[in-house]
């Protein structure tokens, strides 16, 4: 056969030089591919791989005629009868073709998930905690196919699961992200044709529906003898886990940005947050901690300033692993932010502090700012937040103790008469 390189002459053919897809229009127009013929072999490998894949034996009776079994969700299965072998072939390809045209939930599940990573429009952690979310929820319902599946059993299962697993407001939004993308995965290969965003709009469903777990102040940030007892120990005893956990409550950063962190991001009292770290299982089920180089949100993109009083943690910062671009190295790996939390709940049984996350320091931080009316634009810059109501509905909570409490009471000329 003749290479592509004698086809190329007159102004004609180089004019479907561009790409592939012209070259190949070209090759049809000119008789060069016969269209038909290629059409014809790969239904042909196809209707192998179907045969190939089919799990029944096909056989042929005592009376002449050929059998085998299809799947069937009731039975399990059921015999089929055909008076040639190619009949009961041809049965067995409709069946699996029909199959294929069909998929289950989980498969245009994993579709819609693995294209999203693909893509990089999400990171391995959020691709794995999309599995986690769909294993738990989905059960059974995952198995059926996409096209048997109708707006009403949709919105069924998605009021069922709240009671169910007893979930909050934030724990249903991630089960809706999740059954939003893999409908509208499924509408865009034309598996159904009901409206996926009029069913989320007509969700049956208020806020009194959701579980709420509510939290005292005291699980939820330091109050002022817990913070100067902390951090009193933090300056005694700066070590690299140490020295993480001071930088948090006095900057607010969070955890994953903080053990991220490289010597070129600090500037005299401030630093810059540009990544944050990720952990996620790989496919063999192994913890894996990697860096995302970038933060949590587009705001979590920000500059950090130090109060001038800890200007030392500066200097005590450079002076951690001055040969690595990465500041908190320890043993030659980067330090993970479970090696924090796990320092954190140790210092805090040791102190006899109510165990709090790294992420308590983060509020307890954003309610200092608040309490001191710092200015609401420093705050949410600070912070890495869109905007104040974050702050204020999240992570505001009450610091003082009950000894303090009574004291402000017990200053009010109204409570003095008793």
């Amino acid at each position: 056969m003749e290479t592509w390189c004698s086809f190329c002459v007159g102004a004609k053919v180089v004019l479907y030089l561009g790409n592939s897809n012209n070259l190949l229009q070209f090759a049809v127009s000119q008789g060069i591919i016969d269209l038909s013929f290629v059409e014809a072999q790969i239904e042909m490998t196809k209707r192998e791989q179907f045969l190939k894949q089919h799990p029944y034996e096909i056989w042929q009776g005592k009376n002449g005629s050929w059998y085998t079994y299809l799947p069937d969700k009731e039975k399990g299965r059921a015999l089929k009868r055909k008076s040639t072998r190619k009949a009961i072939e041809n049965e067995v390809v409709a069946y699996w073709k029909a199959e294929e045209e069909n998929p289950t939930i989980k498969e245009v599940f994993d579709e819609w998930n693995d294209y999203r990573l693909n893509l990089q429009k999400i990171s391995p952690a959020t691709y794995l905690r999309n599995e986690m979310i769909f294993k738990r929820h989905f059960g059974e319902l995952g198995k059926e196919r996409i096209k048997n599946i109708s707006p009403v059993d949709i919105e069924d299962f998605l009021q069922e699961q709240i009671p169910k697993y007893g979930l909050t407001a934030k724990a249903f939004a991630n089960l809706k992200t999740i059954t939003k993308g893999l409908l509208k995965r499924a509408k865009k290969r034309k598996l159904i044709c009901f409206n996926v965003e009029e069913l989320f709009q007509e969700l049956d469903i208020s806020d009194s529906d959701f579980a709420r777990h509510y939290k005292e102040d005291y699980e939820e940030v330091f109050d002022d003898y817990e913070m100067d007892i902390m951090i009193n120990y933090l300056e005694d005893h700066l070590d690299i886990e140490n020295l993480a956990i001071l930088l948090i409550f006095i900057t607010g950063v969070r955890v994953g940005e903080v053990v991220v962190l490289k010597h070129s991001d600090f500037e005299e009292n401030t630093f810059r947050i540009r990544r944050t770290a990720t952990r996620y299982r790989n496919s063999e089920g192994h913890f894996i901690c990697d860096v995302k180089e970038n933060p949590k949100t587009q705001a979590g993109i920000r500059t950090v300033v130090i109060p001038m009083n800890y200007f030392w943690v500066v200097n005590a910062v450079k002076e951690l692993n001055p040969d690595s671009d990465y500041i908190f190295v320890k043993n030659g790996k980067l330090l993970t932010t479970q090696m924090v939390r796990m320092r954190l709940a140790r210092l805090c049984d040791k102190l006899g502090v109510y165990h709090k996350s790294p992420h308590k320091i983060r509020k307890t931080y954003g309610s200092i700012l608040l309490d001191n009316h710092v200015d609401n634009r420093f705050i949410i810059q600070q912070m890495g937040h869109t905007d104040i109501s974050c702050t204020e509905t999240h992570y505001h909570r009450n610091r003082k103790t009950i000894e303090q409490k009574t004291r402000i009471l017990n200053e009010i000329p109204e409570f003095q008469h008793g």
